[in-house]
């Protein structure tokens, strides 16, 4: 699991100037800064490679975003000396009724949900190294008096939700892609290794984008980079979240169900061909432990292959002579 991050960041510039200049014949990136680690890390490949006055970071909050994201944007976006946009994406999500969708059916799930004043999120099962259970959503609703309630989600429900919020990553894709052909720019995107092989992202949002620098890399892998590139600690030490819902939730709640750091190693492992009970002595886990995690992770690859599957074209076929 260790890199060189040195050659590594070394390689990726090399590529990226490449691919953006010879092979897109674009100018120079555009990134979508949120203020986590792996926006970071591919602002500044995009710097290494293109330098800082040909990338922009582009940050678009909107009205359930958490305080924090901006601000470590900003910061990151100071020190590698990067222009950033501000755009607020509120309007438009509010055109697409994203928050009505959204809402509508959180008050069928929970008829005592309070619009504008109570929050909400979505979340699977507990750490699956602990719990053996299935990948099935609760719903979770905190009060304005900050208590929170739980309800399991029918697919209908569930369905709406998830869809009513995908809106936020594909007015994204659309934001950046204005800003990428206004200046001759390619979209550099920002998805590691574990969102994009498990499905963490939203087709046609978060995962359209021209290059993916660090879609080959473990998230344990892109914090490697994070520390060799001088990424401020404040992003480097924050939890990951989804920032997609107006209630907190970090990554491992909503979507992957065990540390990165584990679930990389058990991952690299079962990409390996190692045996469960081999895996789990050296990673001081039961056998059994593991055996979950190899099931939840091919799981979730095979269940979300379609969102990496690209347009599907049916060409006419020619007649034999």
């Amino acid at each position: 699991m260790e890199i060189d991050p040195a050659a590594e960041s070394h390689r990726l510039a090399e590529l990226l100037r490449r691919d953006v200049h010879k092979r897109l014949r674009r100018r120079g990136a555009v990134v979508g800064v949120s203020g986590g680690v792996d926006s970071a890390v591919v602002l500044a490949l995009c710097v290494r490679a293109l330098g800082s006055e040909r990338v922009l970071g582009l940050l678009m909050p909107e009205r359930e975003s958490g305080t924090d994201g901006e601000r470590l944007a900003h910061l990151v976006a100071e020190q590698l000396n990067v222009e950033t946009v501000v755009e607020d994406i509120t309007p438009a999500l509010e055109g697409f009724r994203c928050y009505a969708r959204r809402d509508e059916a959180v008050s069928r799930a929970f008829p005592d949900f309070e619009r504008g004043r109570d929050r909400v999120k979505i979340a699977l099962p507990g750490n699956v190294l602990e719990h053996d259970t299935l990948n099935v959503f609760t719903l979770s609703v905190i009060d304005h008096a900050g208590r929170e309630h739980r309800v399991r989600l029918g697919p209908g429900d569930l369905n709406q939700i998830v869809a009513a919020s995908n809106f936020k990553q594909r007015t994204r894709m659309s934001l950046l892609y204005y800003h990428a052909e206004l200046r001759g720019y390619a979209v550099i995107g920002t998805p590691n290794k574990d969102e994009h092989d498990q499905g963490f992202f939203v087709k046609w949002g978060d995962g359209g984008y021209d290059i993916g620098p660090i879609r080959h890399l473990y998230k344990t892998q892109v914090y490697q980079l994070a520390e060799y590139l001088g990424i401020p600690e404040e992003i480097r030490a924050a939890i990951p979240t989804s920032d997609t819902y107006s209630a907190d939730a970090s990554q491992e709640e909503f979507f992957f169900r065990m540390p990165f750091e584990v679930m990389d190693a058990i991952w690299h492992a079962m990409e390996e061909g190692i045996p469960a009970r081999q895996s789990a002595q050296a990673l001081d886990l039961e056998p059994s432990q593991v055996e979950r995690a190899y099931a939840e992770i091919s799981r979730k690859i095979a269940t979300t292959d379609h969102l990496r599957t690209g347009p599907i074209s049916y060409g006419t076929k020619r007649s034999e002579s």
